[in-house]
């Protein structure tokens, strides 16, 4: 009997350390358990990534928030990024960003950049939505390297975000009751560090599907203390993002899970929640119907009171899980 229960164990521990061979496909992922996971690039692109790998602390010391990158939109040059520097005065002042717009900010994730595509789409719905000014913070630099050693440049990348948006408002004017965050996946929790290292909450935090492996649990992760409104639009929960709530408000759209509809696996589904918020930035047409409890949400049969998902409302406020059923395709 003692032989019988070692070899399933053995079994079990061969199983999640296995090398998954299809690409894409992360059904045999444990959150917490699993060595590999396939992870998209900017380009949608599936990596495989050993979880298990350590940081490269060369590369830390490196690569870290002072890097980073911010590149201003604006009506006045909706198609030409303006590069303002943290430090740099003239880099603002010679902009079009106005201190007395409200301010959007962008983050992307892991090995991706601020030119993939899906970025270029949420600065124009911005655009499109409100005259205001949109900072798309690119961080590839850093991000380019190991899932692991990017996960633990998280904080000091969101750290210096806070750093560059006091300095611009010192330089000309802005508020952090006037601040929208938003990242996808890893940039999801930059947005966190960012918002509890400002000096001020900024007003709004959206985190899309936040990034899940080494993150159950981790005090660096996206939560309620991140801003005066945080919210989590989750749909590929228990794989690529986190399924707990996080957030005062946590979305769970067709479940939170994959397959998301039209997707066929976890990379389409983790992308998903950057399209399903895009959209709503542009037409406000999702609805949320709360939950009792995170297994409702997984099943998608919730029924209480409603809450939009995602938009660009800046006084938007909420609490609690909501779920929701969504298309296939654009507009959702």
């Amino acid at each position: 009997m003692k032989l019988l229960v070692a070899l399933c164990a053995l079994i079990a521990l061969c199983t999640v350390n296995a090398i998954p061979l299809v690409p894409e496909d992360n059904s045999h992922y444990v959150e917490g358990v699993s060595r590999y996971i396939w992870m998209p690039d900017g380009d949608g692109n599936p990596r495989l990534v050993d979880l298990y790998e350590p940081a490269d602390e060369n590369f830390l010391a490196s690569r870290n928030g002072n890097k980073n990158q911010y590149w201003l939109f604006t009506r006045q040059n909706r198609n030409n990024r303006q590069v303002l520097v943290n430090g740099n005065a003239n880099s603002i002042r010679n902009s079009f960003y106005r201190g007395n717009r409200p301010t959007a900010v962008i983050a992307h994730g892991w090995n991706s950049g601020g030119t993939s595509s899906w970025v270029t789409q949420m600065v124009t719905a911005f655009l499109d939505r409100a005259d205001m000014n949109v900072i798309v913070l690119d961080w590839s630099s850093t991000a380019s390297g190991l899932y692991t050693t990017s996960v633990r440049a998280v904080p000091d990348v969101g750290r210096h975000l806070a750093n560059f948006l006091r300095f611009l408002f010192n330089t000309a004017g802005g508020n952090w009751n006037n601040v929208h965050l938003v990242g996808h996946s890893l940039g999801a929790h930059v947005m966190g560090n960012a918002g509890r290292a400002a000096p001020s909450r900024p007003v709004r935090v959206t985190g899309l599907d936040p990034a899940g492996p080494q993150w159950g649990g981790n005090s660096n992760a996206l939560n309620r203390n991140s801003a005066t409104y945080v919210e989590s639009i989750h749909t590929d929960g228990g794989s690529l993002g986190i399924m707990d709530p996080i957030s005062h408000a946590d979305f769970y759209p067709n479940g939170g899970r994959n397959p998301q509809p039209g997707c066929s696996n976890s990379v389409c589904s983790h992308g998903r929640a950057q399209l399903l918020f895009s959209s709503t930035i542009r037409s406000d047409h999702l609805n949320g119907k709360r939950c009792a409890n995170l297994d409702q949400a997984r099943r998608n049969q919730c029924t209480g009171a409603s809450l939009k998902m995602g938009n660009s409302n800046l006084g938007k406020r909420g609490s609690g899980l909501y779920g929701l059923s969504t298309k296939a395709s654009w507009p959702f």
